[in-house]
């Protein structure tokens, strides 16, 4: 094979094996790292010092998530002693941990619902929901899985 031909199929096969330019390129076939776009919504609710949170996490696709981590971190400080669903820990008072279960490309996994008591009776509190892990999957759209939503002790409903 002539020197010419070499450099036109090296060539080929590395256009054939890169999709974009910049920031956006990504590897496709074997071997590249598999991407996902995970989304957390749902709502918050504060009322005399209790928070309930309902969370759905999506996956947009293209490729399926086995296992999925989100983190809710509180500016307050949450009361002790309190049972968390099998899915969850608590990683500190302020913080708790859920697993999402598998999510599919272009599906939803089941709904998370937590009601938990805050260590006082907060006018207002803040909550950063944010995937933590994701299975080694790259996330190129992670604005929608970070969100901060501040909670007005109300009863009302804040949806993220």
């Amino acid at each position: 094979m002539s020197v010419m031909r070499k450099a036109l199929l090296g060539a080929a096969l590395a256009a054939a094996l890169t999709v974009g330019t910049g920031a956006g390129a990504r590897a496709v076939g074997p071997g590249a790292e598999a991407e996902a776009d995970l989304a957390h919504h749902g709502h918050v609710s504060l009322w005399g010092g209790r928070l309930g949170v309902w969370l759905v996490s999506e996956n947009h696709g293209p490729s399926d998530v086995s296992q999925a981590t989100v983190r809710l971190d509180f500016s307050e400080p949450m009361a002790g002693g309190q049972e968390l669903p099998p899915a969850c820990l608590w990683s500190s008072d302020r913080v708790v941990s859920c697993r999402t279960g598998e999510l599919r490309a272009a599906g939803a996994a089941g709904e998370l619902a937590l009601d938990l008591r805050t260590a006082g009776r907060p006018d207002e509190l803040t909550v950063d929901i944010r995937t933590a892990w994701r299975d080694g999957v790259a996330d190129t759209n992670p604005r929608n899985d970070r969100h901060r939503v501040l909670v007005l002790a109300t009863g009302d409903p804040y949806v993220f």
